[in-house]
């Protein structure tokens, strides 16, 4: 039973795969052909050269497609996730490549950080290993790799909106004369409009059409194949032997080498089906590809050659003038709904790219949208959304031909394929633990293919090729310059932290008067006192009776459980009431407006206390140092219980007969209940009541301790976060100077503020200044 329920599983993944995996290459044979005999090669227009063309087209879509993609590199997920920064990851946590700084041991605990099956930890250290760990240099290069992977990725999506609404809003101009070129790039401008400003209300009321509308289309171009093999030219399958490989080449010469450019787009969207594993299964995206998108594409590719070899002058449009007149409308509507779904697809590539870029430290910061309605791991970011659909526009304006739009895109996807074979030859060493060999045989075989591919789409750069160059290079640009600047701030940070002997000669009352509530201060240290809190005593001169340093990271995992997630510490004796909490997220876990999180964290700070109690070694959880993971075990939920109360009551103790008194005066609690019946938000957050279970078996420091905690509560909690303003030393390199003063500030004013992106209420925001010189 369980083995069918497995099946059947695999097949409706299988099913739903079609709209959000293969979308972008199911549209390919729209301009394939036509981009490929727009240069030189639409001078040998013989049917050798022909059969030529199609035969290289069906050997790329087997050995880059079908063995590389499908059957190899689908096996090298990370947690089921894909994609340029998946790889990374997996690279990092096997060896030691990350340049982020605040990785700690208590993260190789989580039970999704080891990949199974290939977590051997006590493989032998290689010199190549040792090599690229002792040179940073290397580590560097390695992530820039990386980072322009992630930049082709998001060209794509500039690409692939405007090559595929092109292509096929140009039918019109087969079966019109009145339909000229700029109508057509009117009505295609239009056509992206619409696409991306419907992407704020997600796809989840028209995503059950995705697939059907995938497959209508594959199975349409499929039968229109099959008749035009069958109609003008049944000897096409002849062309299935590498021979007239050979032939073409014999042929056209230097010129077929430099139509190469044009043949690879036959697999443009294999980088967005990588990134989109994480919604799927390889099984389900194997089961797909192989029994009807390979079969369908190879048939519509035949079926396109033979009409070419007995029309030759339809090669500027030979998709459309290839398709018979009595179903030229139905599949003219088809092809552009395939087009709007092929372009949905490869924009929500694109978002997931850039959360995990976001996540990682290398994209400056913006706001990512998740509603609990929409199709689970669906996101949705502004500023991307419009940064991509201006950009659209702008090529497809500005370009105005599907040829020069595809010698755009043809470079992007071929430089994005050669950086994963890279990259996964890495995998194979460090992750899988085989021999170098396999790992150079691999590197060989692919990367030597998509290298000439790739040179043959350099040659195009003048003729459109450079939009993608241009669009990668800024984007890489801005990513690694905000890397540099956060790591630069994170290292000024370690430098600058407050010892603990400092913090010890202040006493328990930290040389200020304590009142009651919390005082969450965020800070991107997860060890030491930052020195953004001596700024804050220096300047006020009162402190809150609970200080909770707060770090949110993101571990190189793509999803971190919730039960792993908080990671509770103290700060000095227990007197001093100084916790330190270290919120750990995945680089695809997102951070929920709806979460209760000031809520929870005091569950787990109470959580932490009992347990300490209890002593630390019962502690359900891995330690480091003076931290321990809280788990959400069965025992969770009894040191605080947590339940829906009036707005007027918040906190009740039953081992207390009476209530713990509130503060503030009533003049500041008036005012507190007019902003949250402005706010009905931050009512909402506020209507909870804490108390205290049966103490009858609780140590008595504990219980005073937990009290002093709900206290806290009900006083309020207030979110410090410092407001940074970041300059280069004096003594810097010009080029430093440059990248921080200009590049890097330039960035931080215009991105969402850190507030914004933590969700902070912010009637409950302090801010607290400070230089950086770094």
């Amino acid at each position: 039973v369980e083995r069918k329920n497995h099946h059947q599983h695999v097949l409706l993944l299988a099913y739903r795969s079609f709209g959000l995996v293969h979308g972008t290459l199911s549209t390919s044979p729209l301009y394939v052909y036509i981009t490929t005999f727009s240069g030189r090669l639409n001078h040998y227009q013989t049917e050798n050269v022909v059969y030529g063309v199609f035969s290289l087209i069906f050997w790329t879509l087997t050995i880059l497609l079908f063995f590389k993609y499908v059957i190899i590199m689908l096996s090298a997920d990370d947690n089921g996730e894909g994609g340029p920064f998946a790889l990374y990851c997996l690279l990092c946590r096997h060896a030691k490549f990350s340049l982020l700084p605040n990785q700690q041991a208590a993260d190789e605990e989580i039970t999704t950080y080891h990949h199974p099956g290939h977590s051997n930890r006590n493989a032998p250290c290689s010199s190549f290993k040792r090599f690229i760990e002792k040179h940073k240099s290397m580590k560097t290069g390695l992530l820039l790799a990386v980072l322009f992977g992630a930049s082709l990725l998001i060209c794509d999506g500039v690409l692939t909106s405007a090559i595929s609404v092109m292509s096929s809003v140009k039918g019109l101009q087969v079966h019109s004369e009145i339909f000229h070129n700029h109508m057509v790039v009117f009505i295609a401008c239009a056509v992206l409009v619409g696409l991306f400003a419907m992407q704020h209300r997600g796809t989840h009321k028209v995503a059950f059409l995705f697939a059907p509308i995938v497959l209508l289309w594959l199975l349409s171009i499929a039968a229109v194949g099959i008749y035009n093999t069958i109609h003008w030219n049944p000897k096409i399958y002849r062309a299935l032997s590498p021979y007239y490989i050979y032939q073409f080449f014999r042929e056209t010469g230097k010129d077929g080498l430099l139509s190469l450019g044009g043949i690879l787009l036959c697999i443009t969207g294999t980088g967005a089906m990588f990134t989109n594993l994480g919604h799927f299964t390889a099984a389900s995206i194997r089961v797909s590809f192989s029994c009807i998108v390979y079969p369908c594409l190879v048939l519509q590719y035949m079926g396109q050659a033979a009409f070419l070899t007995k029309n030759f002058d339809a090669m500027s449009s030979s998709f459309y003038a290839s398709i018979p007149d009595s179903i030229f409308w139905p599949v003219f509507i088809v092809a552009n709904l395939a087009a709007v779904v092929a372009s949905q697809a490869v924009i929500s590539a694109t978002f997931s790219i850039v959360k995990q870029c976001h996540a990682l430290g290398c994209f400056p910061r913006v706001k990512v949208v998740h509603k609990a309605r929409w199709i689970d791991g669906q996101i949705y970011i502004p500023e991307m959304n419009w940064i991509l659909m201006i950009l659209s526009i702008i090529v497809m304006v500005g370009l105005q031909k599907t040829t020069l739009i595809g010698n755009a895109y043809g470079f992007a996807c071929m430089a994005e394929a050669f950086i994963s074979t890279c990259l996964m030859s890495l995998i194979i060493i460090f992750v899988w633990h085989k021999s170098s060999i396999l790992s150079l045989l691999f590197l060989v075989l692919f990367g030597s293919i998509e290298a000439i591919y790739l040179l043959s789409s350099c040659t195009k750069i003048p003729r459109g090729g450079w939009v993608s160059l241009v669009l990668s290079s800024g984007f890489l640009m801005i990513m690694y310059v905000w890397h540099y600047g956060t790591r630069r701030k994170y290292l000024y940070d370690i430098q600058n932290k407050l010892s603990m002997k400092w913090i010890l000669t202040l006493g328990p009352s930290l040389g200020i008067v304590r009142v009651p509530g919390i005082g969450l201060i965020y800070s991107e240290l997860v060890t030491g006192i930052p020195a953004m809190f001596s700024h804050f005593l220096a300047n006020l001169p009162a402190t809150h009776q609970v200080i909770i340093f707060v770090s949110i990271k993101c571990v190189l995992v793509p999803y971190v459980p919730h039960k792993e997630r908080y990671l509770i510490g103290r700060i000095g004796p227990k007197s001093y009431r100084l916790f330190r909490c270290i919120v750990r997220y995945g680089y695809q876990d997102v951070h929920k407006d709806d979460e209760d999180f000031e809520n929870h964290l005091v569950m787990c700070i109470a959580e932490f206390i009992k347990l300490e109690a209890e002593g630390s070694a019962t502690i359900d959880g891995s330690m480091d140092g003076r931290m321990a993971v809280v788990r959400t075990s069965e025992k969770f939920g009894t040191r605080l219980v947590m339940s829906e109360s009036a707005a007027n009551e918040e906190i009740s103790c039953s081992s207390t007969s009476s209530a713990a008194p509130n503060s503030k005066s009533s003049t500041l609690q008036n005012l507190q209940s007019m902003y949250e019946q402005e706010l009905p938000s931050l009512t909402q957050r506020r209507r909870m009541r804490f108390k205290l279970p049966d103490a009858d078996h609780m140590y008595l420091h504990a219980q005073e301790e937990l009290y002093e905690l709900l206290e806290a509560k009900r006083a309020g909690v207030a979110y410090i976060i410092g407001h940074s303003h970041i300059k280069a030393r004096r003594n810097s390199s010009l080029l430093k100077q440059f990248v921080i003063d200009m590049g890097y500030s330039f960035l931080r004013k215009n991105c969402r503020s850190p507030a914004v992106t933590l969700t902070i209420p912010r009637i409950n925001l302090i801010g607290v200044g400070m230089n950086y010189h770094v």
